[in-house]
């Protein structure tokens, strides 16, 4: 415990002790003037009678401030430093204050139906919506999932992450039945006639090949035609055969409704059903995936993979505006503009803050109160005796200084009275 002032506006120890001792010398002092006067009053009395008004009220006044004073000091030590009975209330009874204080908690504080009530009025759904709108919160926010987001990839355990990545990545694949997902993709690739795309694509480039290697071609016919063929005749027929095969892939090209290309519409789907339901290519993927599964540069991959995964985490969460960090604020004030326009939303998280937060109460209530009662009794009996009166004794000083009031004015009316009646 030290004298440091942990919330803002609030006193530190050093001047609530300072508040505590002029409080006690104002006390005390009221207490002084009283016996002063008292003693005045009681040596003029006999020849003064107004004097014995006085007197009476002076003595009910150091009556009454005594007993407010052994009161308030009973409290938290033995008066006179005597081992009164029931003194010193706080340094005996501490473990008892600190169960009776965890009691008090978990019946008043930590009932489910107060948490429910309070929490229904307090609309935390449309605030925490509110609070992640805010373009600094969001950023905030962002900051601080990036901090811990890094601070766990730092501490975990390379190995054992990456073993475990690697039998999840390699165990998902062995799930995943190849031919039929190949069958499924070429059914959509079909559907969007993006196979058309590829065969034209393709047709450009053999195209292209044939034009580059036209001279490639030209002496290969001449190097298998027979010797005594004329080259003449090797000319006119490799441009007969050239002319034809590139008017030919020019108009597969062109023409979408070309038989080769309702005749490659037709094999692309065969070729998908074939994946999707023979059991021959199913077996004859799940060898070819097993295969490459075991590949030395596959495994080299998965093996490094976490090691990867884990440089492109620290990078992203290191660098205030790499996309991540700017996705992630964009993303935290999306959801609270969701959240703070949607009603209906906002009811669903305080019905989720209402029933997480009643639960916990509810099952760990007791073990609150407990907290409670074993740090009390695990603090210092002097030192918890000086905390509490830190705390209140500057008030129960008040307690004194009425009573001295209190008790003036309580003998001066009795004295009247017993003027008036006898």
């Amino acid at each position: 415990m030290n004298g440091k002032n942990d919330r803002a506006g609030e006193p530190t120890d050093e001047e609530r002790r300072s508040d505590l001792k002029r409080m006690k010398v104002v006390a005390t002092s009221l207490l002084v003037f009283a016996a002063i006067v008292f003693v005045f009053a009681r040596a003029i009395e006999e020849d003064n009678g107004w004097a014995g008004y006085v007197r009476a009220t002076a003595e009910a006044a150091m009556v009454g401030a005594l007993a407010d004073w052994f009161a308030v000091t009973a409290l938290f030590k033995h008066p006179l430093g005597l081992p009164i009975p029931h003194t010193a209330i706080i340094k005996k009874r501490k473990d008892q204050i600190g169960e009776s204080l965890g009691g008090f908690v978990r019946d008043n504080f930590l009932s489910k139906e107060v948490l429910t009530e309070r929490l229904e009025d307090a609309e935390l759904g449309r605030r925490v919506g509110e609070w992640l709108a805010e373009p600094d919160h969001a950023r905030t926010l962002g900051d601080q999932s990036a901090a811990v987001v890094s601070a766990v990839t730092e501490v975990l355990n390379d190995d054992t992450v990456q073993a475990g990545l690697e039998r999840t990545v390699t165990n998902r694949v062995r799930q995943i039945p190849v031919t039929p997902a190949v069958g499924k993709a070429i059914d959509v690739a079909v559907e969007g006639e993006h196979h058309q795309a590829l065969l034209e694509t393709t047709l450009v480039a053999l195209s292209d090949f044939l034009q580059e290697n036209q001279a490639t071609f030209r002496k290969r016919i001449y190097d298998e035609s027979p010797w005594w063929v004329p080259e003449t005749v090797d000319d006119v027929v490799f441009d007969k055969i050239y002319d034809v095969a590139t008017r030919f892939l020019g108009d597969v090209g062109r023409q979408s409704s070309h038989p080769l290309r309702a005749e490659l519409d037709k094999r692309t789907r065969v070729l998908a059903e074939r994946l999707k339901e023979d059991p021959a290519l199913r077996d004859r993927g799940e060898e070819l995936k097993a295969e490459i599964l075991e590949h030395p540069e596959v495994r080299a991959w998965s093996a490094g993979l976490w090691t990867q995964v884990k440089a492109a985490l620290l990078e992203a969460t290191s660098d205030a505006d790499s996309p991540f960090r700017i996705s992630l604020q964009e993303a935290i004030v999306d959801a609270g503009l969701s959240i703070r326009d949607d009603r209906e939303l906002q009811a669903r998280i305080d019905g989720w803050i209402v029933g997480a937060t009643g639960y916990v109460a509810e099952q760990f209530r007791g073990e609150v109160a407990d907290l409670i009662a074993t740090t009390v009794q695990g603090w210092d009996t002097d030192e918890t005796s000086d905390r509490i009166e830190l705390q209140v004794g500057r008030d129960l000083q008040f307690i004194r200084i009425n009573g001295t009031i209190v008790g003036g004015l309580a003998g001066l009316v009795i004295y009247t009275v017993s003027e008036l009646v006898f």
